[in-house]
């Protein structure tokens, strides 16, 4: 590459939106994020991907309200967490054709540089939020543009794919003769396999919060407090330019058991568990979910402890060996490893589960929970997905959450996630 003669404000103004982001990020500066990623490879091959997904189902496009869709296919983002409970901001991407972001006030400049985006437009909102008393004209505003856009690009096509719609725009679009489609799945199938790029990403992700968790371990005390605890992570996350983190999944002593409780002001004492589960979205918008347990203090884990943190060991090891391209999600459920009695009425919800922008499909459940609530498929060379742990006795003390995110390949996997796990808390037959 030429040198550029321009100041260095000038160049940082010319780098693609994303890449200036990770540019400011003090964590990753070992990284060089610019010969790591081609953000423009990685849109182009992200919206190629949706738009095969509309194709398949004959859909003349998709009208978008999840920010983390809109990103997938457009990498536009803009107040993600607000907007996925304020709908104002929304996407419209014809399967051929001229994209169209609807932002929110005064927010066009959001996607300068993005050549994914061919028109940004003023949003409409007409929730009530938005809309208050006049919802109803607003709603008609907003019904009738997007009634236009379907006219002037679908060719006579009205079969339009929608991912979220309050009942007041779906039955507007349908009186104008608009088919809504069912949009997540085709946004989900599509983000399922990951690019070369994707998963640079996600290591970069990975990265940032792995930092995070380092730093966690290393601060870990008798005496501060679940939330004093769990703030580093979000402190490393934002720092390292990550974005947000989807749950309060950090507990102490006997809160780690049953799973699902929320960190809280509790105080951390010497000789207990620590679990926690990351559902960090990091740099780039990309997920980091990982779960580890730690022990606090200087003494020696009890019998009790190491024995559920051998168990959720050998479960996360001897499911990641069933894992290679071509097993069905409910074979993979049938072959996985069975909990211990006492541990089964409080198991996780998933065996594993896809990750990518956020967590995503595919899911695998208990193989006794699949004739209520489970699905098949096939894993593919190309899917990045999290295999779970969680080991506590009905009415037990405590309980250890752990968590590992790979990357599927024909022959195995491949571990994206690389921190190490609790020496002093596993069993002496896996040392």
């Amino acid at each position: 590459m030429a040198p550029d003669s321009a100041g260095p404000k000038s160049r940082l103004k010319s780098l693609d939106p994303d890449i200036r982001r990770a540019r400011k990020s003090p964590i990753l500066d070992a990284i060089d994020t610019e010969a790591l990623l081609d953000m423009r490879k990685l849109r182009a091959y992200r919206l190629g991907r949706f738009r095969a997904e509309l194709k398949k189902r004959d859909c003349m496009g998709a009208l978008l309200y999840d920010p983390i869709n809109i990103r997938y296919a457009t990498g536009s983002r803009n107040m993600a967490v607000w907007t996925l409970h304020n709908a104002v901001r929304y996407a419209f991407i014809p399967t051929e054709g001229p994209i169209t972001i609807f932002d929110f006030h005064n927010c066009e400049h959001l996607s300068d540089g993005l050549e994914t985006v061919a028109e940004v437009r003023p949003a409409v909102g007409w929730t009530y939020f938005g809309g208050g008393s006049r919802l109803e004209e607003f709603a008609k505003r907003w019904s009738a543009e997007i009634v236009d856009l379907v006219k002037t690009h679908g060719g006579g096509n009205r079969r339009l794919a929608v991912d979220k719609l309050d009942p007041v725009g779906t039955h507007g679009l349908e009186a104008a003769g608009i088919q809504i489609v069912e949009g997540q799945a085709v946004c989900e199938l599509a983000r399922a396999i990951k690019s070369d790029e994707e998963i640079a990403c996600m290591v970069t992700s990975v990265t940032a919060c792995e930092t995070g968790m380092a730093r966690m371990r290393e601060a870990l005390k008798p005496g501060m407090t679940e939330n004093e605890l769990w703030s580093l992570l979000h402190q490393a996350n934002i720092a390292a330019g990550g974005e947000w983190i989807e749950t309060r999944l950090l507990t102490s002593g006997g809160r780690t058991n049953p799973w699902f409780q929320e960190s809280s002001d509790r105080v951390i004492r010497s000789g207990e568990l620590v679990s926690f589960d990351t559902d960090l979205i990091g740099p780039f918008g990309y997920c980091a979910d990982i779960s580890r347990t730690y022990f606090c203090g200087h003494g020696k884990p009890t019998d009790e402890q190491k024995q559920l943190y051998g168990l959720a060991y050998e479960q996360i090891h001897t499911n990641l060996d069933l894992v290679k391209a071509g097993i069905g999600f409910r074979e993979f459920s049938e072959k996985s490893f069975r909990l211990p009695e006492k541990c089964a009425p409080n198991r996780y919800s998933v065996v594993f589960h896809g990750v990518g922008l956020a967590d995503e499909y595919p899911a695998s459940i208990y193989a006794q929970d699949y004739e209520k609530g489970g699905y098949d498929g096939v894993l593919e060379a190309g899917m990045t997905i999290c295999i779970e742990s969680y080991m506590g006795e009905v009415g037990g003390l405590e309980g250890v959450k752990l968590e590992q995110q790979i990357l599927v390949t024909e022959t195995g996997y491949q571990l994206l996630s690389t921190f190490p796990f609790e020496e002093q808390l596993l069993p002496s037959r896996w040392l």
